[in-house]
């Protein structure tokens, strides 16, 4: 791992770190934090959703800087603001995006109000902390500085203030990818969807997401004759989807692994313990990947996810009184495909799984994503993992999310897009201060550390090279 690292980190280009002007890292700090701050304070929360306060305010701080920025609105409360830092033209834009709004709160939950920004015992709390005002106050910090210090750029910087991202992609990303693509075209993006993961506040690796499933919704209806409850009947259709239900439920698709999913587990495997190691690299081998399959499912999930498109039978409808066997009986499954899954054919999959005429399969409505996939062999991506070693010091993992984010939209134009995020506790979440969670946090520190990474790597790939000024 070590030599991995050592490779990784000549890559960066310590001449064009040296010729390129270094921020007041304190008056930084200082300026985040206030920033960060009073973004979350904005209660953006969606739904409802009412991103306006915080776009004003981007919008403001940006222009007070000199920096060119436009709004874009499909809904006016919901505006979406793009700022640009014109470079001479080099190299293709880089895209620095994140999103404005946050999903909505129980207020009695938290013990800070979630829109105080309270600090206490080195942490900000607020809605937004780690999702996604973190990545989106880190942007706009880069974009400051590149102003403030006239740093020469050979491709144009932009920065993307999106709306709608926790339920309203047509306001957000949609919008701007259907109706203003040109403002934010760029060969590289940098996103949310990655984070530095710290176990008892040592840092153990970096994921940068690179790809994501695809969300769709699978429903199940199966019919039969309805009847008095008190004279069961081989048809009744709540039985039928019953059993249907548990047939997806057990069964295995095939396992298929991508360009990020073979690194990542080669890569998880060279600092895992002898044991896990191992099987982390037998899912490598189709021969040995069963049981390594079977251990993922009943004790890292996640991982199992990551292996396949996965079914989650989530909602089941069905009857409407003690006493009637109901005609009807409907199920909806979460259906996350790999990104090059074949959805008719794994649709007529599911069919034979289940195997009974009477249960009907197909797919539901549901907002779905594009498919694309970032590759690991760009400039970005090198560059992300320098940063990583001289920051952090852990190696890098491309990661393929089993959720979904904005970026597809993105990747689906041609746009490599890669996800990041500062570091986060991993006890965090399991005590109720991840993202989504009734409390949601992040150290100061790691928000600075994130700051200065998100710097390195934008003057890695953006800024000119001694000499071409």
């Amino acid at each position: 791992m070590r030599a991995h690292l050592a490779i990784c980190s000549l890559c960066f280009s310590p001449l064009m770190l040296a010729q390129t002007p270094v921020p007041d890292w304190g008056a930084v700090e200082t300026e985040t934090l206030e920033h960060f701050r009073t973004l979350l304070q904005f209660d953006t929360s969606d739904p409802p959703g009412r991103e306006i306060p915080a776009a004003n305010y981007l919008r403001e701080v940006l222009e007070d800087a000199g920096i060119e920025v436009e709004m874009y609105a499909l809904n006016p409360d919901r505006p979406n603001v793009v700022a640009r830092l014109r470079g001479n033209g080099n190299k293709e834009p880089l895209l620095l995006m994140a999103h404005t709004d946050v999903v909505n709160v129980d207020p009695e939950k938290w013990t800070f109000p979630p829109f105080s920004a309270t600090v206490d015992g080195g942490y900000v709390y607020g809605r937004g902390a780690v999702d996604d005002k973190d990545n989106l106050t880190a942007a706009l910090m880069v974009m400051l500085e590149l102003k403030r210090l006239n740093v020469a750029l050979d491709r144009d910087v932009i920065f993307l203030a999106e709306s709608g991202e926790e339920g309203a992609t047509e306001n957000g990303i949609e919008f701007m990818v259907e109706n203003h693509f040109d403002s934010i075209d760029a060969e590289f993006c940098l996103a949310e969807g990655g984070s530095v993961a710290r176990v008892n506040r040592e840092v153990q690796y970096a994921g940068i997401q690179t790809v994501e499933k695809i969300p769709y919704r699978i429903e199940l209806v199966a019919t039969g004759v309805a009847g008095h409850g008190s004279v069961p009947l081989q048809s009744n259709s709540v039985a039928r989807l019953a059993k249907a239900v548990a047939a997806i439920a057990d069964w295995r698709s095939p396992i298929r692994l991508n360009e990020t999913t073979a690194a990542y587990f080669e890569r998880l495997a060279t600092i895992s313990p002898s044991a896990d190691a191992a099987r982390y690299l037998d899912v490598l081998d189709p021969a040995r990947a069963a049981d390594a399959d079977a251990y993922f499912l009943a004790n890292e999930p996640r991982h199992a996810s990551m292996l396949r498109s996965s079914l989650s039978p989530n909602i089941f409808t069905a009857g409407y009184r003690i006493n009637v066997i109901p005609s009807d009986a409907k199920a909806s499954v979460d259906f996350r495909a790999l990104p090059d899954e074949d959805i008719p054919a794994f649709v007529e999959a599911i069919r034979r799984v289940v195997d009974d005429p009477a249960v009907e399969v197909s797919l539901g409505a549901r907002n779905t994503r594009p498919r694309g996939q970032s590759s690991l062999n760009t400039a970005a991506f090198t560059a992300l993992e320098a940063a990583t070693d001289k920051h952090y010091g852990v190696i890098t993992l491309p990661t393929m999310s089993t959720g979904a984010t904005d970026m597809a939209y993105l990747r689906s134009k041609g746009v490599q897009c890669y996800g990041i995020g500062p570091a986060i506790d991993t006890e965090d979440a399991a005590l109720g201060f991840g993202a989504h969670s009734d409390q949601e946090r992040i150290l100061i520190s790691e928000l600075h550390r994130f700051v200065r990474f998100n710097w390195d790597v934008v003057v890695e790939l953006a800024a000119s090279a001694p000499g071409s000024r």
